[in-house]
């Protein structure tokens, strides 16, 4: 009997030691920062390799990885810029990428002869391009720049065939005079999808025919309802598009070109995000927003719209889904809120499932990263709130720690499940991290999107404040050690709860925020032309009575109300939020006694790309939060 006791007492404590949980390993920044962010995916002419961006060197370059062997092998190697590759050429391996100047957002298009020489297809300094994807016969390149009008985006196509030449002259299509930018293209090259921003909630959509030259609304409606054009069918006579008249959701629809006709194709109980039809059409790929994830759907079309199903991946969410021309091969990523992206390829037709990447430093065990948890709480008038938690991992019983709030930027942005090193390098110190989706957030209906409306600052702040009733039902959270973080606009709600609800947080961390609406509605770049009305709209227009309104919540006319001590993050290069923005309130804020740390990056513009500035911001970050939250 005493042996039988033995054997269950035995089993018991190995229960108990098997679901206790243990304290991870503590990793520096620089661990973290070890894990190499990869983006884009582009498949070579014979399908043999592709190109892709990795920040392996500190910096974005351009790299290609060969699907029999494969061996990666660096295209570009800048030191200064970051270079983001969009594509081969259709018939060579030519290449073509993007890169900027110190993050000033003045991007040009480049191409790569195979030789390593590169040619700029933009030759005024001053004007912006983007890749606008290749003609269906493989003929021409299309590009859309403001260097005709620095406000407006037109439409260009250029002559590739030839092969690698030094000058690749450009052909006016589109003249875009009103702010109409082109979407799509039908693969006759006749008509181009065009969309027009009215507000950040409304929008239209036209087509133009190119013969003819005519321009057809083809979105009328009353009320807010956004039109995001997609792609044409493979005959040309019919757009689908994206679209939430009459709905919660975005949902996909298709349009008659000859008829008129609109149908509904496909819905979900979230937003469609993008959908698109692979070269030959066997296949429709349709991207859903669900609850901060992103869920991929692929449709085989000639086996009647059957599901793909798609054996032997890893956890984790699949973006960046990419199909070959010849339909053999689909490119991807798989990534999570505690695994950084990888690149994989699968073959239709062996079902191999093959992963081509592993961006996980050896140094960092995986089991010591945090996965976010959805959650939700009711606001002050009973809106629900969603939000995504982080517990650090090893917090003993009766144990309480410091927390966060993560506030994305955007005003309408979302934080998804994605991985950040940030923040799991604040977690993994010992920092819980709530990532609010406050109301204004996209990914929740337009409803929830428009909530926040003429109110910045206000409600949407307010549901900051409330969330600190969410975070006092966890037992492992000190209510007394809760700051806020974010950047952008995340940077303003951070700045504007030290200043509107100054014994709210106990320390703040901006990023780049906005501090003074007035100059910064009033200095916004010239390429965004097309969208300043509807950010007047929504935010305040600076040059009518508007003005008194954002001077009431511009958080640096009102720094006599901070007490809390924050950190201020800024690039030089910011076209954005202008340097001076940050100078200011940090300068106002120690007038008045408040203690402010201040890291300015030069090279660096609205967010920091290198990987050694995201280095040094982070570990400035978690030193003043140790200072000044943790203790």
């Amino acid at each position: 009997m005493k042996q039988i006791w033995l054997f269950v007492l035995t089993i018991l404590l190995a229960a108990c030691s098997t679901t206790k949980e243990t304290a991870p390993k503590q990793y520096s920044i620089s661990q973290f920062m070890d894990i190499v962010p990869i983006n884009g995916g582009a498949f070579s002419a014979d399908e043999s390799k592709i190109v892709y961006n990795s920040r392996a060197t500190g910096i974005f370059n351009a790299y290609e990885i060969d699907l029999k062997t494969e061996q990666e092998k660096q295209l570009t190697s800048s030191t200064t810029n970051a270079i983001f590759s969009q594509s081969y050429f259709p018939s060579d391996d030519r290449m073509l990428y993007t890169s900027d100047n110190g993050g000033n957002e003045i991007n040009h298009l480049y191409v790569r002869n195979q030789d390593g020489s590169v040619i700029d297809l933009i030759q005024d300094s001053t004007a912006k391009a983007q890749f606008a994807g290749w003609s269906y016969n493989k003929k021409l390149m299309y590009y859309s720049s403001n260097s005709r009008d620095k406000k407006f985006f037109d439409l260009y196509s250029v002559q590739i065939s030839g092969g690698e030449t030094k000058v690749y002259p450009s052909t006016l299509l589109y003249k875009n005079e009103k702010g109409l930018n082109p979407d799509a293209i039908s693969n006759d090259d006749r008509y181009v999808a065009l969309s027009e921003t009215i507000t950040t909630n409304n929008s239209n959509m036209y087509l133009l025919d190119t013969q003819s030259g005519a321009i057809k609304l083809l979105s009328p409606h009353e009320g807010n309802a956004q039109y995001n054009a997609q792609y044409f069918s493979l005959d040309g006579k019919t757009l689908y598009f994206l679209t939430d008249e009459g709905s919660e959701f975005m949902y996909l629809a298709s349009y008659d070109i000859a008829t008129g006709e609109k149908k509904k194709i496909e819905e979900a109980p979230w937003d469609i995000m993008y959908a698109y039809l692979s070269r030959n059409g066997k296949y429709r790929v349709v991207a859903i927003n669900n609850d901060a994830r992103t869920e991929i759907k692929i449709y085989n079309e000639q086996d009647g719209g059957k599901l793909v199903s798609i054996d032997g991946l890893p956890e984790g969410d699949i973006t960046g889904v990419n199909i070959s021309d010849s339909e053999k091969l689909m490119s991807f990523y798989v990534s999570s809120s505690k695994s950084p992206s990888n690149l994989f390829v699968y073959n239709f037709d062996t079902k191999e499932v093959k992963q081509l990447t592993n961006t996980m430093t050896k140094e960092i065990d995986p089991n010591d990263l945090v996965a976010g948890e959805v959650v939700r709480f009711k606001s002050f008038d009973g809106m629900e709130i969603p939000c995504l938690l982080y517990k650090p991992k090893g917090i003993k019983d009766g144990q309480k720690v410091p927390a966060l709030l993560w506030i994305h930027g955007g005003p309408g942005g979302q934080t998804r499940l994605n991985y950040s090193a940030a923040l799991q390098h604040l977690v993994n110190h010992g920092y819980a991290v709530l990532a609010v989706n406050n109301r204004g957030s996209s990914g929740y209906g337009k409803t929830f999107f428009a909530a926040d409306d003429r109110k910045h600052g206000n409600e949407d702040l307010r549901d900051c404040v409330e969330s600190k009733k969410f975070l006092a039902t966890l037992p492992y959270i000190d209510t007394e050690r809760i700051g806020i973080y974010g950047g952008s606009y995340g940077g303003y709600m951070v700045m504007a709860a030290l200043t509107f609800a100054p014994e709210e947080f106990k320390v703040g961390v901006n990023l780049f925020g906005v501090t003074n609406w007035i100059r910064t509605l009033r200095s916004i770049p010239s390429w965004w032309e097309a969208q300043r009305q509807a950010l007047y709209t929504e935010l305040g227009d600076p040059n009518t009575s508007d003005s008194v309104t954002l001077y009431a919540k511009s958080p640096l006319f009102h720094t006599d109300k901070i007490k809390r001590p924050f950190i201020v993050l800024q690039g030089s290069n910011d076209p954005r939020v202008l340097q001076v923005e940050s100078d200011e309130i940090v300068a106002n804020a120690r007038k008045n006694g408040v203690k402010v740390e201040y890291v300015i990056f030069p090279d660096e513009g609205h967010g920091f790309v290198k990987k050694e500035n995201n280095i040094k911001a982070s570990e400035e970050v978690l030193k003043f939060l140790d200072e000044n939250l943790k203790k």
